[in-house]
């Protein structure tokens, strides 16, 4: 993960060749000949090394950071004192339409999402079963091996050639991206476009993985679409829908996308807006709670009325699966003291289990990354292996198993059943007979679930064959995650604990009042506190899927012993798997070792200022030779009395301005003809790859020698801090302001009017403890 150090807001000791103008700016000559700092302005010569490539999706790509703060330059100033209330209106009105068509398409596509999915798998499988019948037993196994191995190269190929940044669940990928880091194609068209397809031919390939996590990204890439209009690449644009050209705004929307996918995938509207409060967003406030509920509920209809066209028939067969919803209600709720105990070690090995998950999910996903650099074919063949692996596991363990004789009572036609799910499989059965660990391991993922959760009946499952579901499940889940599909880690994790949540209520046997289907939903409850760390969104979700409030307290109980058991051993896989990938994610918390340094200690770098009237010549070749995003822009004689810091310009606002062209020959102030000629819409941040780059300026020599006043894109109220600020401070101030840049100020007058720019990888733990190698990162 290890690139170049060329990250776009640092700033390194540069050496220029031919730029003479600018390399007189740097050493402190003004380009009137006069003698301005006779030092450069940050006389260090420290550089932050930190990593500029992370993994996002199977792929290595450059990240940059987005600019959440509102910039006040003039342009936004006067955008805003010349809106009408009809435009006011208009922009509220949009917020609203725009969280009711996130809500509609995530819905749409959550339900079809299904519906591929069921019917898909359910050709395979009863194809399966039919020559099983037949007793055609080489025949099945090719034919059920033969169709996952199609449906996963076909998945493979989706990611490996077309969106790689599609692969894995994608929740670290959002949830870096609501924190402010940016990577090239993380919301892309062709990201959603591989995420939907690609998880369809997953999830029905029959690997331990889930449609949760990957539509969590897909409603992000929807709102990400609708946000910046659409896609001129693919020419699928609305003009009426550009409104929102800041990071600020889409952020706000793929909040709601998140919030969408989680509402889509679970029919958990509810435990939606609370996993993007406790997980995805790193700030939130009244409005976007409001807007996130609207746009679940507009899910949960969406959902509701195309499940009721369903149940004619009409829809193959998609049935009462696919939009998972475990019925427990029938389980009596009555427990006592032998059953909280119970609970309480359900809860520890939850967090002890989960721990362990998260290590072994981190090891292999850094083996995978070794293998998926080689190359597309490797990460197509990677995603084979492991489906002939999955493959042999689902068809080979049942055979472990003895034939169970059928439950008397349960009725003709229902034991064994013919159908493509159900909890009673013939398999290899003779008449009258099933067998157990089919029903589990030849079946979707959310049947399984199903079959797992249900309280009709005590002894279906035998308890070796819980234990031996729950092993097959747990590694199987582990080794697939990380391989170049779509994937999602609640189903597999769901899967893990249910089956060993169920093995423990029959352990227990008389000793429990607790029916045995309630136990699978206290294990599935340990398991997901486990890994992923969260309580109040998981407990909602889990109570949804159910639709059983009264294990609200059990729940609640089994999730807090999981997370606090789990955090004594590492971090949630979602927190681990964001560091692992080298996304430079911002903490809510600063770090113990932060409080003995201060805001100056960790400033890398010498520093490239413009005055606040340039030459054209220096921008290009700033702009040119390096990649930085921000430059302070210095009020400087003879337009101020002394050397001020006017503000900050962006890299991208810069590029507008020179290729407009509207330049002076003389050295002055003319920012409101410049005011006049442009609006603040020709400054907004364009889609994905659409923005303005150093190369597509056409600047002559006698445009580089003219001059250009910078004090209209200036945001001239940056958020600054003494340079003997503490760096927990600053570090907490950067992440719930949402900066980008924060300019570090000197404490004593004289010396020039800024010291150093902190950007997020000055907070990194290895760019800090790489400065200071000596100090105790835990004190």
């Amino acid at each position: 993960m290890d690139g170049d150090r060329s990250e776009e807001h640092h700033h390194h000791d540069i050496e220029i060749e031919g730029g003479h103008s600018f390399e007189r700016k740097i050493s402190g000559i003004l380009d009137d000949g006069s003698v301005g700092f006779r030092q450069p302005l940050l006389a260090r010569n420290r550089k932050n090394t930190t990593s500029q490539i992370a993994i996002v999706g199977a792929n290595s790509c450059p990240i940059e950071s987005l600019d959440y703060e509102i910039f006040e330059n003039d342009f936004f100033k006067q955008d805003w004192r010349s809106r009408k209330k009809i435009e006011i209106l208009q922009y509220t009105f949009l917020k609203w339409a725009l969280a009711f068509l996130i809500g509609l398409a995530t819905g749409v596509v959550g339900f079809l999402n299904n519906l591929a999915v069921e019917n898909i798998a359910g050709f395979k499988l009863l194809l399966t079963g039919n020559l099983m019948l037949k007793e055609k037993y080489f025949q099945a196994f090719f034919a059920f091996a033969g169709c996952n191995l199609i449906l996963a190269t076909a998945a493979a190929s989706l990611c490996a050639y077309i969106a790689p940044a599609a692969a894995g669940s994608g929740i670290p990928e959002v949830k870096a991206y609501l924190n402010g880091i940016d990577a090239y194609s993380i919301l892309a068209p062709s990201t959603l476009f591989v995420k939907i397809f690609g998880s369809i031919f997953g999830v029905a390939a029959g690997f331990v993985v889930g449609k949760e996590g990957p539509m969590v990204h897909t409603g992000a890439c929807i709102a990400n679409l609708l946000g910046q209009g659409g896609s001129r690449k693919y020419r699928l644009t609305w003009k009426w829908l550009r409104f929102f050209k800041n990071d600020r705004d889409r952020r706000d929307l793929i909040t709601c996308g998140a919030a969408a996918g989680v509402a889509a995938a679970f029919r958990a509207p509810v435990g939606g807006v609370l996993f993007a409060l406790e997980e995805a967003a790193s700030w939130w406030r009244n409005s976007l709670l409001w807007r996130t509920f609207f746009t679940t509920a507009v899910v949960a209809v969406v959902l509701r009325s195309l499940i009721e066209l369903c149940r004619s028939g009409r829809c193959g067969l998609f049935g009462k699966g696919g939009l998972i919803m475990f019925d427990v209600n029938s389980g009596t709720v009555l427990y006592s003291t032998p059953d909280l105990l119970a609970v309480v070690f359900l809860g520890v090995v939850g967090g002890v289990l989960g721990s362990l998950y998260n290590y072994l999910v981190d090891k292999v996903l850094r083996t995978y990354s070794l293998i998926n650099e080689r190359g597309p074919r490797f990460k197509i063949m990677l995603v084979m292996a492991v489906s002939v692996l999955s493959s042999c596991c689902a068809f080979g363990l049942p055979w472990l198993t003895q034939c169970t004789p059928c439950p008397i009572g349960i009725g003709e036609g229902k034991c064994p059943s013919v159908g493509r799910s159900s909890i009673y499989k013939s398999f290899q059965c003779p008449p009258n007979h099933y067998n157990d660990l089919s029903s589990l391991l030849l079946n979707t993922n959310d049947d399984a679930i199903r079959n797992l959760f249900t309280s009709r009946t005590e002894n279906e499952f035998h308890i070796s064959t819980l234990a031996i579901f729950f092993v097959a499940v747990y590694f199987l889940g582990i080794i697939t995650y990380g391989i170049a599909i779509p994937s999602g880690l609640f189903i597999p994790v769901i899967l893990a604990g249910a089956s060993y949540g169920r093995l423990v209520g029959r352990l227990l046997g008389p000793l429990s009042q607790l029916d045995v289907g309630l136990f699978s939903l206290l294990g599935a409850a340990s398991f997901l506190g486990g890994t992923m760390r969260m309580t109040v969104s998981l407990c909602v979700i889990l109570l949804e899927l159910t639709n059983n409030l009264l294990m609200l307290p059990l729940v609640m109980l089994v999730l807090l012993i999981s997370k606090t058991v789990a955090d004594c051993f590492n971090k949630g896989v979602y927190d681990q798997i964001v560091t692992m990938k080298g996304l430079p994610y911002m903490e809510d918390h600063a770090e113990p070792y932060m409080r003995n340094l201060v805001a100056k200690d960790v400033v890398s770098g010498s520093l490239i200022s413009f005055s606040r009237v340039e030459k054209v010549g220096v921008i290009w070749q700033a702009l040119k030779m390096t990649r930085h995003n921000g430059f302070p822009v210095i009020d400087e004689p003879p337009f101020t009395e002394d050397y001020e810091l006017c503000g900050i310009a962006l890299r991208s606002h810069l590029l507008v301005l020179l290729q407009g062209k509207r330049f002076s020959k003389q050295r002055t102030t003319y920012g409101s003809q410049i005011l006049r000629s442009c609006k603040a819409r020709d400054f907004g941040k364009a889609g994905l790859g659409k923005g303005l780059k150093i190369e597509d300026l056409d600047l002559s020599d006698e445009e580089m020698e003219m001059y250009v006043d910078l004090h209209p894109i200036t945001n001239t109220s940056p958020y600054t801090v003494l340079e003997t600020l503490s760096l927990a401070k600053a570090a907490i101030l950067f992440r719930q302001l949402g900066l980008r840049h924060l300019c570090v100020v000197p404490k004593t007058p004289g010396r020039p009017p800024i010291v150093g720019i902190l950007t997020r990888h000055d907070f990194m733990p290895e760019h800090v403890l790489g400065l200071y190698p000596h100090i105790d990162p835990l004190k």
